[in-house]
């Protein structure tokens, strides 16, 4: 059974409610192109120069996302996770061992997370056991590999979740859209297409 008519029975299952989040509606615009956005900082995709990968659930998602403005690459066990974007990294957790789909296993979920210069941050979970290849307070280029993609945590299959947000002077925290430099041009991604990561320059 092709993953995507899993995932889609997975997202009939869940239900049809939908986030009430006010970003809710911009970011699905921006999704589509309805609204244009030339200032965002473009992100490289979190994986090696050449590879494709499929979008598999995208901002506000009717599965696990209707509060996230996250994005999740199908990736197998293993795969090389790559810093979307320079920064210093903040967090690290490699040692979960378990994964599934029920909130009980967000807790072994494997991370890391990176301060950008502008002071968001980005996050990359799921990871596989001892899967960092970085430490807190580790300076990373844009495209370094940074850990090895897995299937621990809140998950039901094997990918890389991925998202960005920054804290507002209030000292809560908001989500950041992100647009993606792919083959096919700058983009902010969509579910169930794939996106190939262009060859450096």
């Amino acid at each position: 059974m092709r993953l995507s008519f899993i995932i889609f029975i997975l997202f009939f299952l869940a239900g049809c409610a939908v986030s009430k989040n006010p970003l809710r509606r911009d970011f699905l615009q921006r999704q589509k192109g309805r609204i244009v956005d030339d200032t965002s900082y473009i992100y490289a995709l979190p994986y090696e120069a050449n590879k494709r990968h499929l979008v598999i659930q995208g901002y506000f998602s009717h599965l696990s996302h209707k509060e996230r403005a996250a994005i999740d690459f199908k990736m197998n066990k293993g795969t090389k996770v790559c810093a979307a974007r320079a920064g210093i990294v903040v967090r690290v957790k490699e040692d979960g061992n378990r994964g599934g789909l029920n909130a009980k296993f967000r807790r072994y979920g494997n991370n890391i997370v990176i301060q950008h210069a502008d002071g968001t941050r980005a996050g990359y979970w799921h990871l596989k056991k001892n899967g960092a290849l970085v430490n807190v307070g580790d300076s990373v280029q844009q495209g370094q590999v940074i850990g090895l993609s897995g299937n621990t945590g809140y998950t039901i299959t094997p990918h890389l979740h991925f998202y960005v947000w920054r804290y507002n002077e209030r000292g809560s925290w908001e989500q950041v859209a992100t647009r993606f430099q792919t083959s096919r041009g700058i983009k902010f991604l969509r579910p169930f297409r794939n996106y190939t990561h262009p060859s450096p320059r």
